[in-house]
């Protein structure tokens, strides 16, 4: 999630409807312009007995935080604390329970992408032996309980901790216990953000099920293959889910502003401190009658929060957001990226995308998002067959959006060597949390504690 630094005095003033689409008209940018920004979490674990480390310890968080200075990040702090670091490759953030994430710089190719992702690792590799702690690429804690995890020291989380067990049995756990890997992508229009939000948003399941991580709960298998991906369809039904109204006739900026006024308010940032707003409406904010700040209306940081405060599989703010995958190690961070990228940067991939999905029903888009989590693969495709059908089509989709997008890195390859790893999950049919459990009930014998071998 994003980090905020300080409110700016010179922020005007929400006063028109096109002022809350202005962020979105504004990302608009040629083609030539489009870039790639990946986001990836991880989980953090002691080396000596793999507990999550707290914030304040002796080579805690915080303690990594700060060891990364030395490779040139800067710090940024909230009430005196450590809570990210800005640099050359992006930002470094925490999620609530210590999940350390880079959100990437927008970059022009994947060959940037995967040497952004390797510098990261390697940086944090080197910091973590120093304090005998590893990292973990899955899409949950295959073995911690809510409570055995720490709380990081950051006031949006305050407030979130609190108010999600009131809209959702499973909040909590997503918060404190997932990993994700994202990739953000541009649009050059009104036009072609509606086309790749719908074909991502029909796709997500897709990538859900060819990036499914997440088989462990508490030591034990959980009967799902994504359990990060079931937590979503109970976290918060006012700001999940798969969006019908994105393929309604009409869709556009405009619909997608009316759809965040209807997401409820979470906070506010002012001084330097979050103020719980945690239910409250951004429409009351806007003619004034917020009840924690009465008589203010919202700026457009307020609005540019917002805007970051709604979760479902794919997100628009003033770019697209792909949220459908669990965390993974290395070879994942670079695929995910290729995969969309290979669909949504050309536009004869797109039209070919596009077409296979276009004509599904809503019926159908829900039906795939409510069984992938446990059949990733296997889910039956709308079309007949199996999503394993369907990944090889879409596969070869991208393979020629790469193709075509021809940007070549030192030694003359184009970008498809990233799709490598999906090609053959999709050849094997076995996703990773398939390939985790045959572990766990073959060479591992049941131990849970083997999964930590998998580390970064």
């Amino acid at each position: 999630m994003s980090t905020r630094e300080a409110s700016t005095a010179d922020d005007p003033v929400i006063e028109s409807l096109d002022q809350l689409v202005l962020p979105m008209i504004k990302g608009e940018k040629p083609p030539a312009d489009w870039r790639i920004g990946t986001e990836h979490e991880k989980l953090v674990f002691k080396t000596a007995d793999h507990r999550a480390p707290s914030y304040d310890e002796p080579c805690g968080i915080r303690d990594l935080l700060k060891g990364m200075e030395k490779f040139g990040w800067s710090p940024v702090e909230e009430g005196g604390n450590v809570i990210a670091l800005k640099g050359e490759d992006g930002a470094i953030s925490l999620e609530p329970a210590g999940q350390l994430e880079l959100s990437g710089a927008p970059l022009e190719n994947l060959h940037q992408t995967c040497a952004e992702t390797g510098r990261h690792l390697a940086q944090v590799k080197e910091i973590g032996e120093k304090c005998g702690v590893g990292y973990l690429g899955l899409g949950m804690w295959p073995d911690k309980t809510r409570e055995a995890l720490p709380i990081m020291p950051k006031g949006r989380y305050d407030i979130m901790l609190r108010h999600m067990p009131r809209v959702g049995s499973m909040g909590l756990d997503m918060m404190l216990r997932t990993c994700t890997i994202q990739v953000n992508l541009d649009y050059q229009s009104e036009a072609d953000m509606v086309k790749k939000f719908r074909t991502s948003l029909a796709l997500q399941p897709l990538a859900t099920a060819l990036f499914a991580n997440s088989p462990f709960t508490e030591g034990k298998p959980n009967g799902f293959l994504s359990y990060r991906s079931h937590i979503w369809s109970d976290t918060d039904p006012a700001r999940t889910g798969m969006l019908p109204f994105v393929f309604e006739d009409g869709f556009g900026y405009e619909r997608w502003a009316k759809y965040m006024l209807d997401v409820p308010m979470y906070f506010v940032f002012r001084d330097g401190k979050y103020i719980d707003a945690a239910g409250l409406s951004f429409r009351d904010f806007l003619d004034g009658k917020l009840s924690v700040l009465p008589g203010e209306r919202p700026t457009q940081s307020d609005w540019w929060d917002h805007l970051s405060t709604a979760f479902p599989e794919v997100r628009l703010k003033s770019f697209l957001e792909m949220r459908g995958a669990d965390g993974g190690p290395w070879s994942r961070i670079c695929a995910l990226p290729a995969f969309w990228v290979g669909l949504l940067y050309d536009q004869s991939a797109l039209d070919a995308a596009w077409d296979l999905v276009k004509h599904w029903s809503m019926e159908e888009r829900e039906r795939l998002r409510n069984e992938v989590p446990r059949l990733a693969l296997a889910t039956k495709s709308p079309d007949g067959g199996t999503l394993q059908d369907l990944a090889r089509e879409v596969l070869k989709i991208a393979h020629a959006g790469l193709k075509a997008r021809a940007r070549l890195n030192a030694a003359g390859d184009n970008e498809t060597g990233y799709l490598e790893t999906l090609d053959e999950i999709v050849a094997s049919g076995k996703v990773p949390a398939q390939r985790l459990l045959d572990a766990y009930h073959g060479e591992w014998n049941g131990d849970i504690t083997r999964v930590y071998e998998q580390s970064f």
